[in-house]
């Protein structure tokens, strides 16, 4: 398996934080070199090791936040 080559263009935010340290963030992301996108994943406290998430286009994150705000929590 080749490496993923990852840079955070911008971190926006933790949602938590584990015991090890790890935290649940939304980062701007560029996966590959290629444009950034919105990604929620846990990370290592030195960014170097990650967890599985889900990566959204603008849109896709438009959307989610739209269907979020409609919800009753």
């Amino acid at each position: 398996m080749s490496d993923i080559k990852f840079g955070i263009k911008q971190t926006i935010g933790a949602l938590s934080e584990s015991p090890k340290g790890w935290k649940k963030e939304l980062n701007l992301v560029s996966w590959n070199d290629k444009e950034p996108k919105y990604d929620l994943r846990d990370w290592d406290p030195e960014h170097k090791k990650m967890g599985k998430g889900v990566t959204l286009s603008a849109e896709e994150l438009k959307k989610l936040k739209d269907i979020l705000n409609e919800m009753e929590l």
